[in-house]
């Protein structure tokens, strides 16, 4: 479930068939104003507006067109009402129609562009978040990712999943920094996650080849300005047969676990240092475990989500959001964050988010 900010605005406020029709329907009421009205009012020298207005949403041939239209419609008003000045008006027409036409025809480029950049943005997408299944054994997951640049499909969240013989390995992080050189940072964790995942025994031995990732990436990419790129991570490690989870959190925010109506925060007994960061401040990194009983839902969530203020500037009150809810299916929550997230702060995410949403099946189920 991946979404640009960009797109969910143009979805809500796009070109609708009354929009598209706007430049005709200026062009009767223009029309019909000049001819209902005295002369002396001029309304006919209003005409020049539609195809104006046409070149902001039309082709080039429908702006001509219409142009075309509006100059015979002065023309048979001049017959109408002689006077008018049809010739100065008739002028303006054909002139504004020619500029809206060139306007049309750069627009149209510009989408074409645009169009191109977001299939590249498509394809770094697919490598930093790739498709997943939505069953793993008896571990449903489900993903939502919402891009806050307008001009974006991604940025530096990251997450991944995969099931391997040590169980069913969960990652998501956040790359500090905006734009491709934070891609680029959050798809060299994601690979390095997706090799590590399967052939290291403990998450220890995984978030130390992280570590060793970025710092490569770091190295062959340096960040601009003197802040060091640094990124935090949450390891999360389900067993098949459920029972417990073991969570290493490098800096990230703690997960939220939703267990028969019961919230808990699963903060870290002892923090471990954010990726980037280990020469500095200690390559120490400690484990958690936790009950993961079925039924139970986990929430794992980047900063964006509760960071999402609403106009007032006041935060997303997520864990009060994730008390509320029912233990319904991973799916049905992120569908309900999203609603609730948009909702909150007005369509105006100031970050990137990124959840996973996970739960054990019940037996019967």
């Amino acid at each position: 479930m991946i979404e640009s900010g960009w797109l969910r605005l143009r979805r809500r406020h796009g070109r609708g068939p009354l929009v598209l029709l706007s430049p005709v329907i200026l062009t009767v009421v223009i029309a019909g104003l000049a001819y209902a009205t005295p002369p002396e009012m001029a309304f006919s020298r209003l005409l020049p507006a539609a195809p104006a207005l046409a070149a902001a949403m039309w082709p080039v041939l429908p702006t001509v067109l219409l142009g075309t239209v509006c100059l015979f419609l002065m023309i048979g008003l001049s017959v109408v009402f002689p006077g008018l000045g049809t010739w100065w008006t008739a002028a303006g027409i054909i002139a504004v129609t020619v500029a809206a036409a060139y306007g049309s025809h750069v627009r149209l480029q510009r989408e074409r562009t645009l169009f191109q950049v977001r299939l590249v943005a498509d394809a770094a997408q697919q490598v930093v978040l790739s498709p997943m299944p939505r069953r793993f054994g008896g571990v449903e997951i489900d993903s939502l990712y919402l891009a806050a640049a307008a001009e974006a499909r991604i940025g530096g969240d990251f997450y991944e999943v995969v099931d391997t013989r040590y169980g069913v390995r969960l990652l998501i992080g956040d790359v500090r920094g905006k734009g491709l050189p934070a891609v680029g940072a959050a798809a060299a964790i994601v690979n390095s996650f997706r090799e590590a995942a399967y052939g290291e025994t403990d998450m220890v031995s995984i978030a130390r080849r992280l570590e060793a990732s970025t710092t490569r990436y770091n190295a062959a990419f340096p960040p601009e300005g003197p802040m060091e790129r640094f990124a935090t991570a949450l390891l999360v490690e389900i067993p098949h047969e459920g029972g417990r989870i073991e969570i290493l959190n490098c800096g990230h925010p703690p997960p939220l676990l939703l267990n028969r109506g019961e919230l808990r925060v699963l903060e870290p007994t002892a923090p471990s240092p954010l990726l980037n960061l280990a020469e500095l401040i200690g390559d120490h990194y400690n484990i958690d475990t936790f009950d993961f009983t079925p039924g139970d839902l986990l929430l794992l969530y980047t900063d964006g989500v509760a960071e999402a203020r609403a106009r007032d500037g006041e935060f997303f009150p997520l864990a009060a959001w994730m008390r509320r809810q029912s233990p319904t299916p991973p799916r049905e929550l992120l569908a309900a964050l999203h609603r609730d997230l948009l909702h909150y702060s007005r369509g105006r995410l100031d970050d990137d988010i990124a959840a996973l949403a996970v739960r054990l099946r019940e037996p019967s189920e």
